[in-house]
């Protein structure tokens, strides 16, 4: 097959229809446009909403949004408090080896295994890190979080209020 062979399925491609050819047919003189008016004077352009606000310029441009109520947790494997060496683990310890961030709250995930008893502290543990310290004969303690209810809502959405 060679590109000048190409062509559409047999019945996909519909022959357009001409309108505006005379009086014999249903195309005929104001050819489907009705009466005078703008529309049938083919002056609109697509989009045009009479002077209104188009929709095109109403909505949004991006998709999405962003939830300006996010609680980011900075993520800690068990392996990595394995291989840290601290007894006790906190936010600050984590800092000071270049784990977490400076004011990140900590969540303490599942991955790996603990083999020593440690004392863990953090915001939030995920259930199967919360049995595998306990396992190891460890400890937890939950850290309150920075902000009562949610935190403090921040973004382009809230600057004009």
């Amino acid at each position: 097959m060679k590109v000048h062979d190409l062509q559409p399925a047999p019945g996909s491609r519909k022959r357009a229809k001409r309108v505006a050819r005379g009086i014999g047919g249903k195309g005929a003189k104001t050819a489907g446009r009705g009466m005078k008016g703008q529309r049938a004077r083919n002056t609109v352009r697509v989009g045009f909403e009479g002077g209104q606000m188009p929709l095109l310029q109403r909505i949004p441009k991006l998709k999405g949004f962003k939830n300006p109520f996010r609680v980011e947790y900075q993520a800690v494997n068990l392996d990595t408090l394995e291989s840290c060496g601290l007894d006790e683990v906190s936010p600050e310890a984590l800092h000071a080896k270049g784990l977490v961030g400076k004011k990140s709250l900590v969540k303490v995930l599942g991955r790996g295994v603990l083999t020593r008893a440690v004392t863990v502290r953090a915001h939030a543990f995920s259930a199967s890190a919360e049995a595998a310290i306990a396992a190891a004969g460890g400890s937890i303690e939950k850290l309150p979080l920075p902000f009562a209810v949610r935190p403090p809502a921040s973004g382009n959405a809230l600057m004009n209020r």
